[in-house]
């Protein structure tokens, strides 16, 4: 597998998960804090002003300043020595208003994404987990980019409550790490913001999915740790041949033992397993690929999300025809395997991971030369 220059260096080996040295851009921020830190923050501070910190960042998800039950010293102090981790650049609604995204920036510049997609009572929101990623998939516009860093904690889990404050009136009720980034490569840092998540805002870890594209280390790790969170495998091709073109991953991790991996985490936790499928057209839309992937999910017990592809600058192949996508589902659906075509939602506003980025920075044209091009052919 070919990595950009910025990609990191032998960053997942075979046996375990190693995460990269995230450079020390900044100070702690804001929701990286846990309360034993915090406490020290707020050194002399009565223990149950702890207790009304927390509620205000995790319950009702305001700013320090509007902590009222503090005082202004307090929030002063907190504001200066933990301040919040992103910078709004760009928010984009969706023309019905139902699909938000924030381009945020961070501490040391970089810039990551977030999309907050409303339902009738209840909001979902699609979080990043790197500044970039490095799996080099050719017609995602985030591996289009390349790798800068991974997420600490906290500038994972702010995403989520800045999320939440913007849902309300509506209950935000699930999380998906699915934004810019490979969350399976910052295990770590993935696993303690599922955690944080779970604990301090309350989400059911059912109600959480961690998304990959393949990386069986990072699925085994997330099996070990035993938090009964949702796992969704950015699967796109049901053979090695094509898959090996599509998501490079697959050349370390090959079909038969990422299947077993994900058999092994849903023996495990209990949990379904979901395939996400992007749908190219004359790519892998061809009833062979239907016919194997349905294989691979009687074996896996799996669920398919079949997900037209989102136009995507440096990538010419377009999406599949909601004609085919549909008799993909049905030829799936005849082999007896659960599918389901998830709607195309935030088109209009650049929503799929990295287009927001790309679109907004003076480098998005650069992309186009540089982009992997996926095989024009079926298999």
């Amino acid at each position: 597998m070919s990595h950009s220059a910025s990609s990191p260096p032998d960053s997942i080996s075979c046996g375990t998960v190693s995460v990269v040295p995230t450079p020390n851009v900044t100070s702690q921020t804001l929701y990286d804090l846990t309360r034993a830190e915090a406490a020290d923050l707020l050194d002399g501070a009565a223990s149950y002003r702890i207790e009304q910190l927390w509620r205000g960042l995790y319950d009702d998800a305001v700013d320090v300043a509007e902590i009222t039950t503090l005082s202004k010293e307090l929030r002063r102090s907190l504001t200066d020595q933990a301040p919040a981790a992103l910078t709004e650049i760009v928010k984009s609604q969706s023309d019905d208003g139902e699909t938000i995204k924030w381009l945020w920036r961070l501490p040391d510049g970089e810039a990551i994404e977030t999309v907050l997609m409303h339902y009738d009572d209840r909001s979902t929101v699609c979080v990043s987990s790197q500044a970039g990623c490095a799996m080099a998939c050719g017609f995602c516009a985030t591996g289009q980019g390349g790798f800068q860093r991974h997420l600490s904690v906290g500038e994972i889990v702010e995403q989520v409550v800045r999320a939440k404050r913007a849902a309300s009136p509506r209950r935000l009720s699930n999380v998906v790490f699915m934004g810019m980034g490979e969350p399976l490569a910052n295990i770590e840092a993935t696993l303690a913001a599922a955690q944080r998540i779970h604990r301090d805002l309350g989400l059911s870890a059912r109600h959480i999915t961690v998304s990959t594209v393949g990386l069986v280390p990072g699925i085994r790790r997330l099996t070990e740790a035993q938090l009964p969170v949702s796992l969704a495998v950015s699967l796109h091709a049901s053979t090695d041949e094509l898959r090996d073109e599509l998501v490079p991953i697959n050349k370390r991790y090959p079909l038969p033992m990422l299947i077993d991996a994900c058999i092994e985490y849903r023996e495990t936790t209990r949990r379904r397993v979901s395939f996400e499928w992007a749908m190219i057209s004359n790519v892998n839309d061809s009833d062979e690929q239907a016919d194997e992937l349905a294989r691979w999910c009687a074996k896996a017990r799996a669920h398919v999300n079949l997900i037209p592809l989102n136009p995507t600058p440096g990538y010419p192949t377009v999406g599949s025809s909601p004609e085919r996508v549909l008799a993909f589902r049905d030829r799936l659906r005849n082999h007896g395997v659960n599918a389901t075509v998830r709607k195309n939602r935030g088109t209009d506003i650049d929503a799929a991971c990295g287009q927001l980025k790309a679109a907004s920075s003076d480098v998005a044209t650069d992309l186009t030369s540089t982009a992997v091009l996926p095989p024009t052919r079926r298999s």
